[in-house]
């Protein structure tokens, strides 16, 4: 399952610029990058009208699926997911996701950019555990706003040094949160699983395997009780 980063800071910022290339950076490192963007505008057109996936939108499909020899691209309604949700769910390829924006997402590391303190971010959100500034402050983990190569081998030191010695066998999320599982869980439960799927049909040569529970609701249990 991939780390999740993200660039937060007011319009104009220059998170956008300084997330680029730090994802460049990261992607000439050899790192598998995923990007997620948030926005809070509406109406922003995605695909052409007349085209046969507007045609199938204004059909009233939930989502929509364009696959071509060079790209995929999926149109799908906001269903508020949090941005931990979207990244497991899309993204479970990836080494690692660069989140642009979702100030307010839990349990995510944030890297904070702004051009003035009056435009702090970081007394009113959580998880900052760096800036990105021209302005002179203390800290830590304090970079200026050129300095997108140190940033991408800061996350690099931070996030990814464990990458390449081997990913995690077994990643589990419950409602949409990732659950923390001790080196000993995880082989248990992979090895748990992967015994039921190696004794079914047509799963040779098993390299993953995603399972997906969805539990019956209180309401539902109720009915059946009684």
């Amino acid at each position: 399952m991939p780390q999740i980063v993200t660039f937060i800071g007011w319009h104009d910022s220059g998170k956008t610029t300084l997330a680029t290339e730090v994802v460049s950076h990261l992607k000439a490192a050899g790192y598998r990058v995923a990007v997620i963007k948030s926005s809070k505008e509406t109406g922003i057109a995605f695909d052409t009208p007349g085209t046969d996936t507007d045609k199938h939108r204004q059909a009233g499909a939930d989502s929509i699926l364009f696959v071509a020899p060079d790209q995929m691209v999926l149109m799908t309604g906001n269903s508020n997911q949090s941005l931990i949700t979207l990244a497991h769910r899309y993204f479970s390829d990836v080494d690692i996701v660069i989140g642009e924006g979702f100030k307010q997402a839990r349990h995510v590391a944030k890297i904070e950019v702004f051009r003035s303190n009056d435009q702090r971010l970081q007394d009113r959100v959580s998880g900052v555990i760096a800036v990105a500034t021209d302005q002179d402050i203390a800290g830590d983990y304090v970079f200026r706003l050129h300095e997108s190569r140190e940033i991408a081998s800061f996350i690099e030191k931070r996030f990814l040094q464990d990458t390449r010695r081997g990913a995690e066998r077994a990643a589990l999320l419950v409602n949409g949160n990732k659950i923390p599982l001790k080196d000993f869980i995880q082989e248990a439960l992979a090895g748990t699983v992967a015994g039921f799927v190696k004794s079914l049909k047509f799963t040779e040569n098993v390299q993953e395997i995603e399972l997906r529970i969805k539990l019956n609701d209180s309401r539902e249990n109720h009915e059946q009780e009684t």
